[in-house]
């Protein structure tokens, strides 16, 4: 081990082929400048275990939660205490386990939950992560401060026990919650049509469910069955949803005047003493700028275009662009492409003539301010 790992380490990475292993190297390569080493069962090319356990400094794991525990105690047998003084991360949903199992090294321990997938952006930046410190000498405490502020994410600090049954409301009952929408529409679709037969009667809350649906169901169905089956507290979660969907349904059953005080009161009232004003002022504030989002996001009248220099400028270059075209702008968004790019998305205020549209985008392309998406 070097003389100051925690001041440039050599990071080993369990799971280096999954997503989230992957996206970690190249934060720490290209990020950080620092050396990363990995094992991974799908690469073949990959170090070995006894290879991170000789030479890393940080040995972070990035495995699917059901196999996390067993996996960090195969690791704590064959270090045999080599561990000690270094860290050992792990980045999976769950943290109670993962983290038991860390501690029975001789190791400092820390449990990271990025709470996104691995984004298409370098950083975590407007992404959340719970850290959970279970046991860190002094100099890896000062690392890992170092490391959350790198990462750019909105930190969060909690015990592993408390995250996980935090997760069972988060994660586990809001993914079964629109599992179950995504059955509904299924047994809905030979009477009214496909989801995107629907969507022209979308409501902002419709198109927003509808988003978390598709999101749910395109991406890694590992992660969310784990979620589900990984969480020793989401049962009892579930339990109590299907307790206030069953209470309702029973008074939708009844129908009269009784039951629909009862959900006023219920449903309503209760809910809203509970979650207090200005929870709800806040909250209802953030719906309302998605919904304009939303709103401008799919409005047909826009323009994407990339910028493929991130210099101070470049912005006001590309409005002057559309101000010299006599094209008023309604609104700009920056976002990222499937591939990662960043692009601003430009709403304008009427549906301007083709050509002038063309003209404009002509002057982008060739003046190289930009690349437009899309043409």
């Amino acid at each position: 081990m070097s003389p100051h790992p925690a001041t440039r380490p050599l990071i080993g990475i369990v799971g280096s082929g999954g997503a989230y292993g992957r996206w970690l190297r190249a934060f720490f390569e290209t990020r950080m400048g620092w050396e990363v080493i990995g094992h991974d069962p799908v690469d073949p090319e990959s170090q070995t275990p006894e290879q991170l356990l000789e030479q890393a400094d940080v040995l972070l794991f990035s495995a699917p939660i059901r196999c996390t525990p067993a996996l960090i105690r195969d690791y704590v047998r064959q270090s045999a205490g080599r561990e000690r003084g270094r860290l050992w991360l792990d980045v999976t949903s769950v943290k109670a386990e993962p983290v038991a199992a860390m501690l029975e090294s001789q190791a400092s321990v820390a449990g990271l939950h990025p709470m996104t997938a691995p984004p298409k952006a370098p950083t975590l930046k407007g992404r959340v992560m719970v850290v959970c410190e279970a046991r860190l000498d002094a100099h890896w405490q000062v690392w890992l401060d170092e490391l959350c502020i790198a990462l750019q994410a909105e930190c969060v600090r909690g015990t592993a026990e408390h995250h996980d049954r935090v997760m069972a409301l988060v994660q586990a009952m809001v993914h079964a919650t629109h599992l179950a929408q995504a059955g509904v529409l299924r047994e809905y679709a030979p009477l009214l049509g496909q989801l995107q037969e629907l969507m022209p009667y979308r409501s902002a809350a419709f198109e927003l469910d509808a988003a978390i649906i598709s999101r749910i169901l395109t991406l890694n169905p590992a992660i969310y069955e784990d979620i589900q089956f990984g969480n020793p507290h989401a049962g009892e979660v579930l339990d109590h949803l299907l307790d206030q969907l069953g209470r309702l349904r029973a008074l939708l059953a009844e129908g009269d005047d009784t039951a629909r005080a009862a959900f006023r009161q219920q449903f309503l009232s209760d809910n809203r003493e509970a979650l207090g004003e200005q929870t709800l002022r806040d909250g209802n504030y953030s719906f309302e700028r998605v919904g304009y989002l939303l709103a401008d996001l799919t409005d047909q009248r826009a323009m994407s275009v990339h910028l493929p220099e991130d210099r101070p400028g470049s912005l006001r270059e590309l409005l002057h662009v559309f101000e010299r075209h006599g094209i008023s702008l309604a609104s700009i968004h920056s976002s990222r492409t499937p591939t990662g790019e960043v692009h601003f998305r430009m709403g304008f205020v009427q549906a301007y003539a083709a050509d002038v549209l063309a003209a404009a985008a002509e002057e982008i392309d060739r003046s190289g301010i930009g690349r437009v998406l899309g043409r």
